[in-house]
């Protein structure tokens, strides 16, 4: 079983077992588990599909957070020819890894 579900924008294939990196967000120190309620497609290997319109109704995907990371290190340059104009600045995005443990529909 597998699902498709929306974080922070973005649209994210999951099965049960799968370890993704999601968005970090504000959460108090007891918090082990996420739940994702923004559902767009759950599917079946034999082909039993739902897809929502846009969302599908009562489907939850939960998940075990496993650790809070950084990304890679992204440098922005901005410059101007001719004008003496050079800035550097560099951005590491903030992420949450989580173990998906169950996909309901």
């Amino acid at each position: 079983m597998y699902a498709v579900i929306e974080d922070s924008g973005s649209q994210i294939k999951v099965a049960e077992g799968d370890i993704i990196k999601v968005a970090n967000r504000e959460l108090s120190e007891d918090v082990a588990t996420l739940t994702f309620d923004k559902v767009l497609l759950v599917g079946q290997t034999e082909g039993d599909t739902q897809i929502g319109t846009p969302l599908i109704a009562n489907a939850l995907v939960t998940a075990d957070i496993l650790s809070e990371e950084k990304g890679d290190k992204v440098m922005i340059t901005k410059f101007k020819r001719r004008k003496g104009y050079k800035r550097r600045q560099g951005h590491r995005q903030a992420y949450l890894r989580v173990k998906i443990t169950s996909i309901q529909a």
